[in-house]
Parts: C-alpha cells; structure tokens; sequence
C-alpha cells in the first residue's frame, strides 16, 4: 500500500523508492496496505539537520538487525533474493493495481447493486478493517517472523476477492471489502520487515525503488484497464482476475524466505498484545459508526459521528506512538501529519472518478486517468525529493506537500461547485500526487529511523494505522456532510477535505524533532 527508504548515493535512492512505493500507499481503495511505501526504516540516513538527529539510533538499529552476515549481491533480483524480491514486487504491484481498479469501478458498482447510499462505506470498511489486520500482522510478526502472518494474510486476501466479486448485492460485497482489507492490510508489515531483516544495507534502497515501479506501471494502466475490462465484460472481473496473479506471488516468496529463517525470525518472547488487539477492533468499530452515522436524523446523526471519532482517537491511542493525538514534536506529530493528510488526500481521491463519470458522463476508463496522472506524479515527486535530501529537510518537505496538496485541492473544489472543465481537475489532482509523493517518504524515515528492532512491527503498523484511520474517517466525515446537504453532494466532499489538508499544513511544521535546528 508505504508507504518509506544507506549512504551517499544510496542514500538517493532509498529516499525515492518511497514514491509511494506502496504508500502511494493508501489509495483509499489501497486499504491502507499499500503503504508499503517501505521505509528503509533504521538504514535511513539522511544529509542535513535531522540526518543528524537521527544517526546514532540509525547505527544501533543496524548492529541489531544483523544484516551484516547476509551475503553481498549485485541486487535485489540476482541470487539468493532473486525469487523473494520478485514475490515481494508482485505483491505491491497487485496492491496497486487493485486500489487504482477499485476507485475506478466502484461507481458501477455501486450503480449495478442499487448501493449509491454505501459508496463511502465501500471503502470506509475495508480500511477499518485494515486497522484490526495491521495490528495483528505487527504482534503476530515481531513474535513468529514475517512468514506466518504473510501467508494467512494472502490467503485472506484471495477469499475477500472471491466474496467481492461474486457479490450479488451490497451487503455481501462490503463482507468481501472486510475480508480483504483485513488481509491486504497485514500483508505490509511482514513485507517491511523482511526487507529490514533479510536485505543487506545495500541492497535495501534498491528493494524499494522497486516497490516505487511496482506501483508507477499499474498507475498508468490499472484504471484505464480497470476500467476496460468492467466495460468490455463486468466489473466482477476486476475482482477475480486479481486471483490468478495473487497465489503465484505469494507461493514464490516462501522458500527463499525459510532459506534467511535464521534472519527474519521473530523472538517469541514478545507477547500477544490482545489489549492493543481489543484497541484495534474498538478503533475500526468507531470509525465505521461515524461512517452508518449519516443514516440517523438530526440532530443524532451528528452526535453519533462526535461520539464514534472521540471513541476512534481514544481507542487509537494504544497503538499511535504517546502524543501523535496532540501532534507532539519530533514522531508523534509525523504520524499524526500523515493521518491528516492521508484523509484529505484519499477523501478526495474516491469521488474524483464517480465526479467524472456522473456530472461529466466519462466512460470508466476514461474517468480512471485521473488516477493514472497523480500515480505518475506522486513517482515522478518522490524521486525528486530523494535528489534534495541534503537541501531538504524532512520538515520542510512534509511543509512544501502539505501546502501543495491544499492548493491542488482548492482547485478541485472550484472545478466541482463551478462545473468547470474537467481537465482542470485532471491537472490539479497531477499537482495533488506530486504533494504525496514529495512528503510521503519523509514520514516512513524519520520515524522508522528512530525504531528499534523490536518496535518495527509496531511503528510500521502505526504509520499504516495512521494513514487507514485518518482515510476512514474523512470518507465517513465526507458522506455525512454530504448527506446532510443533500444538492450538491461533491462540493460538500471535497469542501471537507480542503479543510482536512488545511490542518495538516497548520501542524506539518511539528515534524521538526525537538532540539533539531529548522532547515
């Protein structure tokens, strides 16, 4: 899904392989698992103020990993990684594909299930979900190894496509989106720590560059094929033909990891955190309320929404590193920035195609290149903020996309309440990809940077948790205005996310870790 990841020149690479590399992670429809946009987490060491900052915990995190015993290898896809670095890409190019696919289709979907009133919930849900699965993978990894919680979550994975696209009516479709987000979701984790743990140093920029092209290819064919195939025979396919790739990836990753078992074992004296478990399912319990809330009348409707995301930060708090609900300097406040972000970015991104295809009568496909455009430019972004790490800092990176994305979405607010020409939307929502892609790296670094070992489970689920939760609630926040409103629907949408991406510029300056100097 991210989102993110040595040294001089690979010190390059590392950061631009975050091009969302799965984070272009969360597509709303990326169910938050495509936040793999991979954080070369403890081997990230950047050029400038918070380089610094971060160095001695990047060196002990290092020592702990071990990954000096690997042997050496010309790169990702020579011996022994070949077939695992493959697998692994599969895996993020199917997340891809099927969270481009997704927010394509869903207008059909919904059109062809008599579901238009569970458009939101559609991915609302699965991006609950993806909390519980993500909590889950992080215990079940830091425990087992990634192995145990890769193939039961592709397993999932497989039967959510299976209930989804078979789905005769809505209600059985949002059981598939459940199953799959819950799966899709925990494939992440054990990805980013199989590549912290089995990958030299050297090799783990690459490693994720790749990710960054597993993502860039399905962003300039998925929706358009997405699209295609739903038009040409039924968007039940774009379900069930995801399945033929699925199993492959995941079988052709298993025996080159048990071969490196020795180095992505987990410790099995790491307990099972059923707390943080009950936090989880509490957390995507609430998150969804917000979402049913719209169906309630007035004044309740607005009293259960306050009531579910009081209850969803409450619950969250467990599994968020201490002060991310009040955007502590330094860790806190990344995962927090991303949270915001996240929702305004994704909030908006599932109605642009159902804006093209209902105000404009788009075909699907063509209402899809909206997607394919802020796919490339969210790559295109990431790779250049990973030539100005020793210019840029983290901070200031986070500050330049914020302030973009809230531009970028202005612009399409005017294009939906003025009708405007379409192409207009097209651009701004270019500019909004390159907004994600420029900060979004910068996030899985700095906090993955400061994890031990034993924490990555749990900051890599708390990135990914930030950004499903921060996309669930504005997808619910939005239905419920717009629902309240009535005429006018995606004005009300989109007004909500502009003022989402306005709060993540207000507090994108905390990023900045206390003591470090602005740079």
């Amino acid at each position: 899904m991210r989102r993110s990841t040595g040294d001089g020149a690979a010190n390059d690479e590392i950061e631009s392989s975050e091009a969302e590399s799965a984070e272009y992670s969360l597509a709303p429809a990326a169910e938050a698992y495509t936040s793999a946009e991979a954080s070369a987490h403890e081997s990230a060491v950047h050029g400038g103020h918070e380089a610094s900052a971060h160095r001695e915990t990047d060196a002990a995190a290092q020592a702990e990993t071990g990954t000096d015993r690997l042997p050496d290898a010309k790169g990702p896809l020579s011996a022994p990684y070949t077939w695992l670095s493959i697998g692994m890409f599969a895996t993020i190019f199917l997340a891809a594909f099927e969270a481009m696919a997704v927010t394509t289709i869903m207008p059909l979907v919904v059109r062809d299930l008599d579901g238009e009133s569970m458009f939101a919930l559609a991915f609302a849900v699965p991006l609950a979900a993806g909390i519980i699965g993500m909590v889950l993978a992080g215990n079940w990894t830091d425990r087992s190894g990634p192995l145990p919680s890769l193939i039961t979550a592709a397993a999932l994975f497989v039967v959510g496509l299976v209930i989804a696209g078979t789905a005769t009516d809505m209600t059985v479709f949002i059981i598939g989106r459940f199953v799959h987000g819950l799966s899709g979701a925990a494939v992440i984790v054990p990805l980013y720590v199989i590549v912290a743990r089995a990958y030299p140093e050297a090799l783990r920029a690459r490693v994720f560059a790749g990710f960054a092209a597993a993502w860039v290819i399905p962003s300039i064919v998925g929706p358009a094929l997405a699209g295609l195939v739903a038009e040409a025979f039924s968007w039940h396919w774009v379900f069930l033909g995801v399945i033929v790739i699925v199993v492959p990836a995941a079988v052709m990753m298993v025996p080159p990891i048990l071969r490196v078992r020795d180095l992505v074992q987990g410790d099995a004296s790491v307990p099972w955190s059923l707390g943080r478990v009950g936090w989880a399912i509490l957390t995507a319990v609430a998150a969804l309320a917000v979402s049913l809330a719209k169906e309630l009348d007035d004044p309740w409707r607005w009293i259960a929404a306050g009531l579910g995301i009081a209850v969803a930060a409450f619950a969250a708090r467990p599994l968020l590193p201490p002060g991310t609900l009040r955007a502590a300097r330094g860790m806190p406040a990344t995962v927090a920035v991303k949270f915001v972000v996240a929702g305004a970015f994704f909030g908006s991104e599932v109605y642009l195609p159902y804006l093209f295809i209902e105000n404009y009568e788009m075909s699907p496909s063509l209402a899809g290149v909206v997607l394919t455009g802020a796919g490339l430019t969210w790559a295109a972004a990431s790779w250049l903020q990973g030539r100005l790490t020793h210019r840029i800092s983290d901070t200031r990176a986070v500050e330049i996309g914020a302030l973009t994305l809230v531009v970028a979405l202005v612009v399409v607010l005017a294009v939906a309440a003025f009708t405007l020409p379409p192409v207009i939307a097209f651009v701004a929502w270019a500019l909004a990809g390159a907004s994600m892609g420029f900060m979004y790296p910068r996030f899985s670094v700095s906090v993955l940077a400061q994890s031990k070992r034993d924490e990555q489970g749990f900051n890599s689920a708390a990135l990914t948790i930030s950004e499903s939760l921060g996309a669930s609630i504005a997808l619910a926040v939005t239905a419920l205005v717009s629902s309240a409103i009535g005429a006018g629907a995606f004005t009300a949408d989109f007004a909500v996310t502009v003022a989402v991406a306005i709060v993540g510029l207000v507090i994108a300056g905390r990023v900045r870790p206390p003591g470090v100097p602005r740079g």
